[in-house]
This record gives structure tokens, C-alpha cells and sequence, in this order.
């Protein structure tokens, strides 16, 4: 099973967070957007090498993915959106890339909790 790293899955796999250790030998794929907020997580928290350091080691999953994800994306949140369900632009295109490519998206975001093809993991 391939899994999609979510920014949330990447920054407690940073804090060394175990619970996802079974999952770093499967196949993983990102985006360079949910790069982006992880590396802004990592430079505000910690440091500029820190946070460099993580986007180099995260950077070879970064996958490119079909314009047609950003509508799908779109409509996505939008429907969360009606059910007062806020999920960020990222969450959203990350979650419908993790679709395209059939992959579990993997995340211990609350928001996603209940959403089919997550890979739940606090």
C-alpha cells in the first residue's frame, strides 16, 4: 500500500514520532505544496538548516500531479466547507492527489479522522 505524506504525517515523522514508523517502508509520495508548509513549520519552530535539512530528505517523494486535481480539490473543500468542516487549500489538493494516485493518505489531522482512504495516525 503506497501512502501520501501529508504535512501532519512529515512533521511527527520529524519529531520522531513512532507510530509511523511501519509506514516509511511502503511507497511514499507529497507534493511540493505540503513541502512547503513543512519546511515553514520546521523554520518557525526550529532553524533554517533544520528546516532545509527535512526538504532535501523529503523533496525525493514530491510527486507532480494532473490540473484536473485542483477542481476536484476545490469541490472537495467546498463540500467540507458547507458541513463547517475547514480544511486548508493544501489538505485538499494533497488528499485528492493521494486519490489520484491510490494512495492512503496518511495524516493524524483531526479533520480527516472520518474521511475514507485515510491511514489515521496519531
Amino acid at each position: 500500500m503506497d501512502f501520501f505524506l501529508d504535512t501532519y504525517a512529515m512533521i511527527e515523522i520529524v519529531k520522531g514520532n513512532k507510530n509511523y514508523e511501519p509506514c516509511l517502508d511502503k511507497v511514499l509520495i507529497t507534493t511540493k505544496y505540503n513541502l512547503a508548509e513543512l519546511h515553514y513549520f520546521l523554520l518557525t519552530n526550529f532553524n533554517l538548516e533544520v528546516a532545509d535539512l527535512y526538504l532535501k530528505k523529503f523533496s525525493v517523494y514530491a510527486i507532480d500531479f494532473d490540473i484536473n486535481v485542483i477542481s476536484k480539490s476545490m469541490v472537495f473543500r467546498k463540500n467540507l466547507r458547507s458541513k463547517k468542516i475547514k480544511i486548508s487549500y493544501i489538505d485538499c489538493i494533497g488528499y485528492m492527489v493521494a486519490i489520484a494516485n491510490k494512495a492512503r493518505f496518511l495524516t493524524g489531522d483531526s479533520h480527516f479522522h472520518e474521511l475514507p482512504n485515510v491511514e489515521f495516525i496519531k
